[in-house]
């Protein structure tokens, strides 16, 4: 195998590696679960871990990490911190999000998206979705 041959894999498994982990500023945050059940004290464990899986699956990150979301986290500021160096963010992210809250909720995301939308927004409207109190 030849140099050049193994200096290409090794730069795609690095870039794989990294890709593949949520940005620093969210890599490094303690547990956010405390947040979560005092956002939506009515809410179980399970909906909260089930709804952060759908985001960290949209958003390629690792499953490890779906607690170190927070409520008031903008779905539009974790594009931002996917990919920092774009002025408008890939809407890959968010049409993969769209499509996992449809497929698992039958949350349509293009009829509740707004701009400052936040994962605890969003969240709740999962919740009346499948009509479950929410005391956000």
């Amino acid at each position: 195998m030849s140099i050049f041959v193994v200096l290409i894999l090794a730069a795609l498994a690095w870039a794989a590696f990294h890709g593949w982990q949520s940005p620093t500023s969210l890599r490094y945050r303690p547990c956010q679960g405390r947040a979560w059940r005092s956002t939506f004290p009515t809410a179980s464990r399970k909906d909260i871990r089930d709804f952060l899986s759908v985001v960290v699956s949209a958003f390629a990150f690792r499953e490890s990490e779906k607690l170190h979301f927070r409520p008031d986290d903008e779905v539009l500021g974790i594009c931002r911190a996917v990919k920092p160096v774009r002025r408008v963010p890939d809407a890959r992210e968010i049409e993969t999000l769209a499509k996992e809250l449809r497929d698992k909720y039958g949350l349509m995301l293009e009829e509740i998206w707004h701009d400052g939308l936040t994962l605890g927004g969003l969240f709740q409207r999962v919740q009346q979705a499948r009509g479950k109190p929410v005391a956000a």
